[in-house]
């Protein structure tokens, strides 16, 4: 991140369907000089925008440090698909971490879509919000993989979850593909750089600034707080919280190897109209399918099909996105032969080799979270109030997760890519084979 240069060009959104439709217009503001705040929050994607927004409602004079613009990244360019829960099961995390840590992760793994839903409603965000989301099932072993979810997720108190037969999923999906899934009435999806948009203008509403176009260069700890560093300025604050994530590069040296950027793919159609896109998805709800490689679409505002998946590890971009996506689209809806695709793009998440996300602290004053690992709309929320609450004074669930071992990938930083296409590998040969 040490100029725009290096990671986003010259700062402007990449070509997606977002951009394109975004309707929430601001004035960026560039860091000039010396500023000092209560707190600096690197990053001006869901994770910084969350906990900057959270202190902010408390009372705390908050500056954003972006090196390109609100949701520049994956926070920008995302599925749209409000899904609960993190990469790792509840399962997963009962196994590894133990019954207190799970049942701890299960109380919680839903804030993040009430934190999205509260303030779609109370700051007015624009962003075709709609409620629902669908895990869709391709095989008999994928439904009782869904049945044992929703049996875990009732055991930790959580009852959203509504089994689909063959029948039942056709009147949600206009496809013959799937032999069953399961409904997630708590999930939902939207206009994801609409709703980034939305909460920095909320937040700037409560006093707080957001530096677009200012690239950080530097965090430092200081004597009574820390200082983020650009070309053109320095912010000075009791403490730093750095929400880079995918796109954070080697501005904190400490953080480079605990995740690894990933890039997804995304296309949009053209405008379906509304009878079309009722026909391939009836109920308006989002969906992806339960595979390690899966695929997720849903309805935009104005009817288009956004259609994602593949990965590529080590966050490069594959030369022909529609050539990658186009096949599998296809294979859903073959009803779409037809149809022209208006917008493709890629985007990097962050993986962390465990799957869990992390939170931390470098020293006494600098704070991070990142490797949301492709769970970060909700991921992210949930994870900004967490960094608030521990600015604020309140450890207790900032500790819980600071505490969880992260595993560093095999291979270290020269091979994390290559082990973890060969994992990729083989996890997309046993969807093949319905294994």
């Amino acid at each position: 991140m040490a100029n725009s240069q290096s990671y986003a060009g010259n700062g402007e959104y990449p070509p997606s369907y977002y951009a394109a439709s975004k309707t929430i217009e601001r004035q960026p503001i560039r860091l000039e000089g010396d500023v000092e705040v209560d707190i600096c929050v690197v990053g001006a994607g869901y994770s910084g925008l969350s906990s900057a927004l959270h202190l902010a409602e408390r009372g705390y004079k908050v500056a954003v440090v972006e090196g390109a613009a609100v949701g520049w990244g994956a926070s920008g360019r995302n599925g749209g698909q409000v899904v609960n829960g993190l990469n790792a099961s509840l399962g997963t995390i009962e196994s590894r971490y133990g019954a207190n840590t799970a049942k701890f992760v299960g109380g919680l793994v839903q804030e993040g879509a009430g934190i999205i839903y509260d303030w779609v409603d109370r700051y007015k965000i624009d962003c075709d919000l709609r409620r629902g989301n669908i895990y869709a099932a391709y095989t008999p072993k994928h439904v009782s993989e869904l049945e044992a979810k929703q049996a875990l997720w009732r055991r930790y108190g959580m009852d959203d979850h509504e089994m689909l037969d063959t029948k039942a999923i056709r009147s949600h999906i206009g496809s013959d593909v799937y032999c069953g899934g399961m409904i997630d009435h708590s999930g939902g999806h939207m206009h994801p750089l609409n709703l980034a948009l939305g909460e920095a203008k909320a937040l700037e509403k409560l006093g707080s600034v957001v530096y677009e176009h200012s690239p950080v260069t530097k965090v430092d700890q200081s004597a009574n707080g820390a200082e983020v560093l650009t070309a053109n300025g320095k912010v000075s604050a009791k403490a730093v919280l750095v929400c880079g994530n995918a796109y954070l590069g080697n501005v904190v040296p400490e953080l480079t190897a605990r995740v690894m950027p990933v890039s997804t793919q995304m296309m949009a159609t053209e405008p379906l109209g509304e009878e079309r896109a009722h026909q391939l998805l009836p109920s308006g709800m989002c969906v992806e399918d339960v595979r390690y490689i899966l695929d997720y679409f849903r309805l935009s505002g104005d009817n288009r099909l956004i259609f994602g998946g593949g990965v590529v590890y080590g966050g490069t971009d594959p030369a022909d996105v529609i050539a990658k996506l186009r096949p599998n689209m296809d294979k859903v809806f073959p009803q779409l032969a037809d149809v022209k695709i208006d917008y493709a793009w890629s985007g990097n998440f962050a993986l962390s080799f465990s799957r869990v996300p992390q939170l931390g602290r470098l020293g006494d004053n600098v704070y991070f979270a990142h490797g949301y690992s492709g769970h970060g709309i909700t991921g992210s929320h949930l994870f900004g109030r967490i960094l608030a609450e521990a600015v604020n004074g309140d450890l207790t669930r900032f500790d819980t997760f600071a505490s969880l071992p992260w595993i560093p990938f095999p291979g270290g930083r020269t091979f994390r890519a290559q082990y973890s296409t060969l994992g990729s590998w083989w996890y997309a040969f046993k969807d093949r084979m319905g294994l």
